[in-house]
C-alpha cells in the first residue's frame, strides 16, 4: 500500500532538486503507477505550480513539459499534424480517457517502462530530454541508462519531415500491449523502435523496407516472455507489426 507522509510544492527547480536527493522522497507525475506500489515516501514533490504543463511550439521543434498529460498530448494538433497521428496512436488505446487525463509523459519517460507505449512512440522521432542536472541528451541515450535522481524537466522534439507509422498488439483494448512497433522514415533511412518485449524499447536504423530487412530487424531484438506472451510468439509479431508499419508507410504492400 502507497503511504505519503506529507506532499510538498517546491518553489523553484531547484528546490525540488535538493528535496529529491532524498531516498524516502519522491517526485510525483500522475501517481498512476506509484499508487500500484507498496512503498512509504515522506516527503512526495508535487512539480505542478512550476509551469511544466505546456506544450509550445517553434518553426523548428516542440518543446513538452514534464507535467503535460497523456490525453494533452493525444489531442495536440501541431504534434499529431507534424508527425501523422504517431503520437495520437501511441497513447489512444492506454487504458482509458481518465487515465490519459492524468498520467504524464515525465513519468512515463523517466519511468523507462517496458511496456511504454509512449517510449516506443518518441524513440522514432528525433527526440531529446531536459534533465535538470544532466542538461540535454538523447532520448535513445536517456532510455538505456539507470535511473537516478535527477528531474526529467521537458521533451524536445525536433520537427523533420517523414513518414510515420505506430502498431500495436493487445490481448484487450485497454491492456499493456503484448508487442508495440513504430516507424519514422526520413531522409537519412528508416528507424523503428519495438517496445514491450517485454523489456524497454528500442530502436534502430535501417536503409530501406525491404521485406528481408524487416525479418533481420525484427531478428536483432532480444525478446522474453510472461503472462501476456511467450518470447516466440512476441519475435513472431515483431515481423508481422514491423511489416504493417512499413506497408502504412508505403501505402502498398509489400511481396
Amino acid at each position: 500500500m502507497l503511504k505519503i507522509k506529507e506532499i510538498v510544492r517546491p518553489q523553484s527547480l531547484e528546490e525540488a532538486y535538493e528535496l529529491n536527493q532524498k531516498r524516502t522522497n519522491r517526485i510525483l507525475g500522475g501517481m498512476l503507477w506509484m499508487r500500484m506500489s507498496n512503498i512509504q515516501i515522506q516527503k512526495a514533490i508535487d512539480l505542478s505550480g512550476l509551469g511544466l504543463d505546456k506544450i509550445e511550439e517553434t518553426e523548428e521543434e516542440f518543446s513538452i513539459g514534464c507535467m503535460v498529460t497523456l490525453r494533452e498530448l493525444e489531442l495536440h494538433t501541431g504534434l499529431n499534424t507534424c508527425f501523422e497521428g504517431l503520437i495520437r496512436r501511441s497513447v489512444e488505446d492506454i487504458v482509458g480517457v481518465q487515465f490519459r487525463n492524468s498520467a504524464t509523459i515525465g513519468g512515463s519517460l523517466f519511468g523507462r517502462f517496458g511496456f511504454s507505449d509512449v517510449l516506443t512512440a518518441f524513440l522514432v522521432l528525433d527526440t531529446y530530454v531536459e534533465l535538470y542536472r544532466g542538461g540535454v541528451c538523447p532520448l535513445a541515450e536517456f532510455a538505456s541508462g539507470k535511473r537516478d535522481n535527477d528531474i526529467l524537466v521537458r521533451v524536445i522534439v525536433k520537427k523533420t519531415k517523414g513518414h510515420y507509422a505506430y502498431q500495436s498488439y493487445r490481448n484487450t483494448k485497454t491492456d499493456f500491449p503484448v508487442l508495440a512497433v513504430a516507424m519514422a522514415q526520413a531522409e537519412n533511412g528508416v528507424k523503428a523502435a519495438v517496445g514491450a518485449r517485454p523489456q524497454r524499447a528500442e530502436v534502430r536504423i535501417v536503409t530501406d523496407m525491404e521485406k528481408n530487412t524487416l525479418k533481420a530487424l525484427a531478428d536483432s531484438f532480444a525478446y522474453g516472455s510472461n503472462m501476456r506472451a511467450s518470447a516466440e510468439y512476441r519475435k513472431h509479431l515483431a515481423s508481422v507489426l514491423l511489416k504493417r508499419a512499413a506497408e502504412e508507410i508505403q501505402g502498398k504492400e509489400l511481396v
